[in-house]
């Protein structure tokens, strides 16, 4: 599986680096920047991306809309993106295509090696990978709009969804049957009004939906 790294950070993004060759990545390229990150993604077509919100030169939002500018290249490319705090926007705008293959984890958990490997490959199969942080910090503020009609429960799902968890994995977590689980998905839909379709991926929807408030 390709990646390309985009992080200013020297020391990180040979970290980064080296953790996703030690577990079977190859690495075509790591940069510094937007501009060489867009000429690294034009250059190897990766698998998936690894990009820093904040690059060069405005540390501002240059990595989200090198990321961004990446996916309309590249239709669905895969990217994980890693910030240093919770923003809410830039996690809303790299789903805002309805589309999977998105991540956004703070930095730390790079320090978590099973967890970031995980998140870098189920992104890269086209899954989303939202930090377990920011889900807390956002679940937190979600108390009106469309998902006032979700139940408590109902909405520990989405939470679990929002991570980017399989059913499976929900139910382990909660304890509950997978059959449990695939109902309350379906009742997140239909109050979400996400009806069947071959084009969205109604997981990341009802996330985006989620995160919109």
């Amino acid at each position: 599986m390709r990646v390309v790294i985009a992080e200013d950070l020297a020391l990180l993004r040979e970290g980064i680096s080296r953790l996703l060759t030690e577990h079977g990545f190859e690495v075509v390229a790591a940069v510094a920047d937007g501009e060489a990150f867009l000429a690294a993604v034009d250059e190897h077509r990766p698998d998936v991306c690894v990009v820093d919100v904040r690059l060069p030169p405005g540390f501002k939002d240059e990595g989200v809309r090198a990321a961004l500018e990446a996916r309309r290249r590249i239709e669905g490319l895969p990217i994980l993106v890693l910030s240093q705090y919770v923003e809410r926007t830039y996690a809303a705008e790299l789903l805002s295509d309805g589309r999977g293959g998105v991540g956004y984890l703070l930095k730390d958990r790079v320090a978590e090696v099973r967890d970031f490997v995980e998140a870098v490959r189920r992104v890269a199969e086209g899954g989303t990978a939202l930090d377990p942080e920011a889900v807390s910090q956002l679940l937190g503020q979600r108390d009106d709009g469309p998902l006032e009609e979700l139940t408590p429960r109902e909405r520990e799902v989405l939470s679990l969804m929002a991570e980017g968890r399989s059913n499976g994995a929900i139910a382990e977590q909660l304890v509950v049957t997978e059959g449990a689980v695939e109902k309350h998905v379906s009742n997140i839909f239909l109050k979400l009004g996400l009806p069947p379709s071959e084009q969205d991926h109604r997981r990341v929807l009802a996330v985006l939906t989620w995160m919109r408030g």
